[in-house]
């Protein structure tokens, strides 16, 4: 048998009310300076000033230039902010955008060259060398994980393509993960990042890589999301079901340090070609590639069915995940949300060219996910 790696990520500081241990933590590492990278929206809602009545002693400066799906442009000029500021720390506050931005805002301010030189696959990659700024992250939505994460996904800025810049050295130093930041989510959002929560779990699981660690964490974060988001959707204030959705989708991120799978690969590129968000490309995906997937696992796919009190077994994991997303308000396919037959040919290419796919239980080639992406239409 061979050797086998293992590695888990960050201390966490779990449960509502954690926010407010930021500002002692912080002092606490003789950081004063820090600098919030945030998302245009969040940087002008009640929830980012209620967050900073909680870092008295701090001297605070704001980037709120994330939006969308976050660029190299954005990481850049968070770079140029945190120089500006002279700051000593980075807090990340935020969904998975800015999460993801505010990983290696880091390594643009204190690296030579632009982000995208960093990307895992460029042909000339530069290493991360320099020590980087103290890092801490705040998720206020519940799907990416990314605070747990480390990975960062931004795209090219003319392009739109994915890339990913990878080292356990982005990682936060501290996750201050507090519930009672996404009781104010929209119930689209709460729906859609969940479902990027509960894909992660689910493609972690199914993933062939060997990592028992994970599996055993991906089941439980599948059991957690399927009990809890309908709740967290329909009853937004509900404590314990936004304490339970942050919770998977911390599971999630962990579990996919096992790699994910074409369900993956297939959001990516329609986040590139179409703009769309990527927990809802993920949702329109998800049941139309595990149809595609079961014959090639189907013991696990008993092991998901049972976890998510699935009546019939795992031959009705499938149906199930159609009427799951359909009862937290995702309904209609591809076409419905604006992608059209000519959009196919470049989803295909993309979709194939991601590395995700690479890690599904089923091998994938061109053909198949131009049959995919047309089934899901």
């Amino acid at each position: 048998m061979s050797i086998n790696g293992f590695s888990f990520p960050t201390p966490i500081q779990f449960g509502a009310g954690a926010r407010k241990l930021v500002a002692k933590h912080l002092l606490n590492q003789g950081k004063r300076r820090p600098l919030i990278v945030t998302d245009r929206a969040l940087a002008a809602l009640p929830v980012l000033a209620e967050f900073q009545t909680h870092l008295a002693g701090l001297d605070v400066a704001i980037f709120g230039g994330v939006f969308g799906n976050p660029t190299c442009s954005q990481v850049m000029d968070g770079a140029a902010a945190y120089k500006a500021h002279q700051a000593d720390c980075i807090i990340g506050f935020g969904g998975g955008a800015a999460l993801d931005v505010a990983k290696v805002v880091g390594v643009a301010a204190t690296h030579e060259g632009d982000i995208l030189e960093y990307v895992w696959d460029h042909p000339q990659v530069r290493a991360i060398t320099h020590e980087l700024p103290y890092f801490v992250a705040l998720p206020t939505t519940s799907g990416t994980g990314s605070e747990v994460g480390r990975s960062s996904v931004v795209s090219e800025n003319d392009s739109h393509l994915k890339r990913v810049v990878f080292s356990p050295k982005i990682l936060a130093r501290c996750v201050f993960a507090d519930p009672e930041l996404t009781l104010g989510l929209p119930a689209h959002v709460t729906a859609a990042t969940g479902m990027d929560a509960l894909t992660h779990n689910i493609e972690s699981y199914l993933s062939p890589a060997y990592h028992p660690l994970c599996d055993g964490i991906a089941l439980e974060g599948t059991r957690i999301a399927a009990a809890a988001l309908v709740t967290a959707v329909k009853e937004p204030s509900n404590l314990a079901a936004r304490s339970d959705m942050m919770m998977s989708s911390m599971m999630g991120a962990i579990a996919f340090q096992k790699d994910l799978g074409a369900v993956h690969s297939c959001a990516h590129a329609l986040g590139a070609v179409c703009d769309l968000h990527h927990g809802l490309a993920n949702a329109l995906m998800i049941d139309t590639v595990m149809a595609w997937n079961q014959e090639a696992v189907p013991a696990k796919f008993e092991e998901l069915a049972h976890v998510c009190k699935v009546v019939g077994g795992g031959g009705a994991f499938v149906p199930w995940l159609k009427a799951f997303k359909a009862s937290v308000g995702i309904t209609g396919g591809l076409a419905a949300h604006g992608v059209k037959p000519e959009h196919l040919p470049r989803l295909v290419e993309i979709a194939t060219q991601d590395i995700c796919h690479q890690t599904n239980p089923r091998p994938c080639t061109s053909a198949d996910f131009e049959r995919l992406f047309k089934a899901a239409m």
